[in-house]
Order: structure tokens, then sequence, then C-alpha cells
């Protein structure tokens, strides 16, 4: 029986459980250092078997996952270095940032262990073993950075049991994965939470900001929201990539002042021409590290009992409705009505179904 153990029972940790429990051959162990939430992934069928104890959970362990905030990386390295840990087992992680994690892991130097890093691209808005999900690891990307000293045969044998998840594996070196990752998902919420802080501190003496601040400015602001703690871990353990990609980021806010004094407007608009050229070779809805939005708008009239209409005939035709609101200011939306699904699938037939009975739908 392989034993796979996940320290660190959330979203990840959590999905990655999901896909693994129930497989034959495997059998999957929680820890947490807490025993309430030890018992809860049992009895929410997460894991088979849970304990608070590191040594109990790494012990014969076949695999070890640690899906633990970046902060508290170090220290459970430190802690699996000295617990005595099956020959060959297989160790690895799936931090964000991932030069640190592998400079941390050089702490395990047992003979016959290995540790690869590893990063699955795939987020939710929710958080906690509540919000694990079998799908949630689907196509997307599942980035691997091997150690120097792994060998193929390892990278292979953690390569087989990822498969479960039905994600792409990807290897990359940790330094140019940080690199990326910070360009494409750490800088985007300095900025989203510099733009909220803006506005912000502008409402302090006109609360009209938040007022009218709906629609489009609260969607492109929406990962301002993310957990101060662990966007603190993660900001300063890339601090070095993030400084380099923040000051590249003001050259470009000064080119924008540049222009707007000079009136450059051919200027403007090719920056809005290559940008959107950029953006449309994108693919569209991968799973990503800032998650996919599966929302519509839709114009409807001012009619009593309308929005229980829409709801009753998306239920009628199993259509999973996840969110509704109705949007009080249209700046920058192109409806009244935002429904929120959970996938692309049920977007589309939502989108059908709508059209086909009349209403004005846009994306």
């Amino acid at each position: 029986m392989m034993k796979v153990s996940i320290f660190g029972v959330g979203l990840i940790g959590g999905s990655i459980a999901l896909c693994l429990k129930d497989k034959p051959g495997i059998q999957v162990m929680g820890y947490s250092p807490r025993l309430s939430s030890a018992e809860k992934y049992v009895q929410r069928g997460v894991v088979d078997e849970a304990t608070t104890s590191v040594e109990e959970a790494a012990a014969d362990a076949d695999f070890i996952f640690l899906c633990v905030p970046v902060g508290h990386m170090d220290e459970y390295l430190r802690q699996l270095s000295t617990c005595k840990l099956k020959k060959g087992c297989i160790v690895t992680d799936v931090g964000s940032t991932k030069a640190s994690v592998m400079h941390s892991a050089e702490v395990l130097k047992q003979e016959g262990i290995t540790f690869i890093g590893g990063h699955p691209m795939a987020g939710s808005e929710r958080t906690g073993v509540e919000a694990a999900s079998y799908h949630l690891l689907e196509n997307a990307f599942y980035v691997l950075t091997p150690a120097p000293d792994a060998t193929e045969e390892a990278v292979q044998a953690l390569e087989q049991l990822l498969s479960h998840t039905r994600a792409n594996i990807v290897k990359v070196e940790a330094e140019l994965h940080d690199d990326i990752v910070g360009a494409i998902s750490h800088l985007p919420h300095i900025i989203a939470v510099a733009l909220v802080n803006q506005v912000r501190a502008y409402n302090e003496s006109n609360p009209l900001y938040e007022a009218l601040a709906a629609g489009g400015f609260r969607d492109i602001t929406r990962i301002a929201s993310g957990d101060p703690a662990l966007w603190r871990d993660i900001l300063l353990d890339n601090r070095e990539v993030l400084l380099k990609h923040l000051k590249d980021w003001n050259n470009g806010i000064e080119e924008f002042v540049r222009m707007l004094e000079q009136g450059d407007g051919n200027g403007i608009s090719e920056a809005f021409r290559l940008a959107g050229e950029f953006r449309g070779q994108m693919p569209e809805r991968r799973k990503g590290m800032i998650h996919s939005i599966y929302d519509c708008y839709v114009d409807v009239p001012d009619h009593p009992g309308i929005i229980g209409n829409i709801a009753s005939e998306l239920g009628n035709n199993r259509i999973n409705l996840s969110n509704i609101q109705i949007i009080e200011s249209r700046m920058d939306v192109p409806g009244v009505l935002r429904l929120s699904f959970r996938s692309q699938e049920y977007l589309d037939l939502a989108i059908e179904l709508l059209r086909s009975n009349g209403y004005t739908v846009s994306t």
C-alpha cells in the first residue's frame, strides 16, 4: 500500500487528497497541528486517516506533500529533516514561490530522500478544506522544480502520482518560475491593492467614490481581497523579483504620464492596441493562479418577478447558478443583472438559453 501524507489539508492539499483517495493501492493521511482540523479532514471524507503528529504522518510515507503557507515551509522542512523518512520517499510542496523553498529543502540530507518543488497553478476565492474539489486541478498547469540531485525516476514517479489530478505537468527552473509567477500573479495583486487603497483614500473625503465604484472597478480589483497574511509571506519571499517588476511597472506608468502630458493620442492608441493584441493571443478560460470568473450580464426590464423568472428558468434546465447580483451603476457594465456560474459549461448553456428567450446577454 502506497502512503501519501499531506501536511495542510486545505484548498490545495484537500483537492490533491480527493484526487488520490479511493484510488487502488493508495492510502492518504492528513496532518494538522490542531486536533479539530484533523478530525474534520476524516469526517469530510477527504483523507483516510489524520494525525496531529509530524512523526506519525511522515513515518513510512512514500510521498509527502507540504501544503502549508510559504512562510511556514522552512519550519516544516526542518521538522521533516529530524524524522526518519522511508528510503525512496519523495517530498514535494505546493508553494507559489520556489527558489527559497528549494534552498530550504537542502536540509533533507537523508540518503534516498528526494525533494521536488511543486506549484499547482489553480485557486479559488474560497479557502479551507471545505473548498477542496476533485476538479480543482483538472487542466491546470502544475509546475515541478526538481532539485539538482533528483533522479529522473523520482520525477517520473511524482508525475505518475499527479496524473490522478488530471493537471498539465510542466518542469521549470525555480528562479524562472518565480520570475514568471511574479509578473502574472504577484504583481497584479500588488497593483489591485494599491488601486483600491488609492480610491479608498479619495473616498475618505467624498463617499461618492465608493458608491460609484461598481461593476467594472469591482471586477478588475477583486484579487485585492486576498488573505493578508498569505500575501505578506508570498510578496516578502519573492521580493527581489517583485522589486524588478515594480520598477518596470513604474516605467510603464511614467510613459503614460508622458503621453498624457504631451497629449500623445497616437501613443495611447498604440499602447492599447499592443495590449489588446497580446491579450487576445492568451488562451481563454485556462485555469491559473488568478482563477477565471464565469459571469454574464443580462439586460432585464423593471418588472416584478423578472429575476425570479430567470432563476427558475435556469434551474428548470439544470443550469447551476452560483450567484446573482443586481447592478445599480451601469458604468463599464453591459447589463443590470450579473449571473455567476461555477464553470464555462454552465455559462455557455445559460447564455444560449437566455438569448433564446429574448434576453440581451453580454460577457
